[in-house]
């Protein structure tokens, strides 16, 4: 390949979200989707725009390929990231990583095994224009120290929460709206807050009774004794996302988020600064956003990162394993959760156990 040919790529899982990732990728002159795979689709077939497509990963390895975007179920994402590695390509990976924290920790060992090779995964969030803007007044030190947080991310009933969908089958997701969704929200408390070692939850799936939990209440703690505040549920009837932080020179209020499907509406960021005094007007900025670049910029600093051959940032493996790591000790940090789902001890501790 030479420096002016677009890097080929694959894209693993063809549905809602490979569609759109595919939108971005080929927006940008360095990368240019070749083929596809989705088992809805017909095998060794072309689309109308002349892309090939396939019905198995397998078949889509065989391609010549340079970087493979993994859009697949969570019960096979990690299986094809590694597949992907082996064939020396870079990787996309869409979150969660896996079902479990043994799935990333098995990436992560493939991973070292090629480490001339790039492997990000789509922590979306972060390049939310309100996520930044906000992360930029934290780390400004203008507002002070974060005191602490309060995170709300909820989906109403219709997001595939229902008795067909591979969404709600323990084997297939590995956990419910909380890996699902609540992972952004579990990602962005550690961005703000930094790790988190004592924690306190209750997880529940009272509503909709499947095999995976449809709301995930915690309380955590960082070292330092930052304290944060989440709550994750597929009973929230009308979508929201917020994300409120106390400083100690005043708070940032961030609500709503920008998404396909605009149901969260209006994405605001909130910023409120204290005078000193408990009596006196308080000083408040309010910014709206109203254009969305996160999957734009994601795939633009990925493709950067392959080109100069930069570690990646935001998004890594390792970024990942923590996030994960945390998720599933909110689960373990309900004992009757615990218990109840629990496939027995020894697969427990492997599951849980931290670097």
């Amino acid at each position: 390949m030479t420096s002016n040919q677009p890097l080929k790529v694959g894209i693993a899982g063809y549905g809602i979200v490979g569609k759109r990732r595919r939108g971005f990728i080929d927006a940008l002159p360095t990368l240019e989707t070749v083929a596809i795979c989705d088992k809805a689709l017909a095998g060794n077939d072309t689309l109308e725009d002349g892309l090939k497509c396939f019905a198995t990963y397998q078949e889509l390895l065989n391609e010549d390929l340079d970087v493979l975007f993994v859009a697949m179920s969570n019960d096979i994402a990690a299986e094809v990231t590694m597949a992907g590695l082996n064939r020396a390509l870079h990787v996309f990976c869409e979150k969660p990583p896996g079902r479990n924290v043994e799935d990333i920790v098995n990436v992560i060992a493939c991973e070292k095994r090629h480490p001339d090779l790039k492997l990000k995964y789509g922590f979306n969030h972060r390049y939310h224009l309100s996520i930044l803007d906000a992360l930029e007044v934290i780390k400004s030190g203008e507002l002070g120290e974060v005191i602490n947080l309060r995170g709300v991310y909820g989906k109403s009933r219709v997001i595939t929460f229902d008795q067909t969908s591979w969404r709600t089958q323990r084997n297939l997701a590995g956990g419910g709206v909380l890996l699902d969704q609540g992972i952004h929200m579990v990602d962005l408390l550690r961005l703000f807050a930094g790790e988190f070692e004592d924690i306190h939850s209750f997880v529940s799936n009272n509503v909709w009774n499947h095999d995976v939990e449809d709301n995930a209440y915690a309380i955590m703690r960082t070292q330092d004794g930052k304290v944060a505040m989440l709550h994750s549920s597929a009973s929230q009837w009308r979508h929201r996302f917020g994300l409120e932080v106390a400083l100690t020179k005043g708070s940032l209020n961030l609500s709503g988020i920008l998404s396909g499907s605009k149901s969260y509406g209006e994405e605001t960021l909130s910023i409120l600064k204290t005078s000193g005094s408990d009596t006196a007007d308080l000083d408040e900025e309010v910014r709206n956003y109203t254009h969305d670049p996160s999957w734009a910029e994601e795939i633009s600093e990925f493709a950067e990162a392959i080109a100069e051959d930069m570690p990646v940032t935001n998004g890594s493996s390792d970024d990942a394993l923590k996030t994960m790591e945390l998720v599933y000790r909110i689960y373990c940090a309900d004992a009757d959760w615990k218990a109840r789902w629990s496939l027995g001890s020894e697969t427990r501790d492997k599951q849980l156990k931290l670097r």
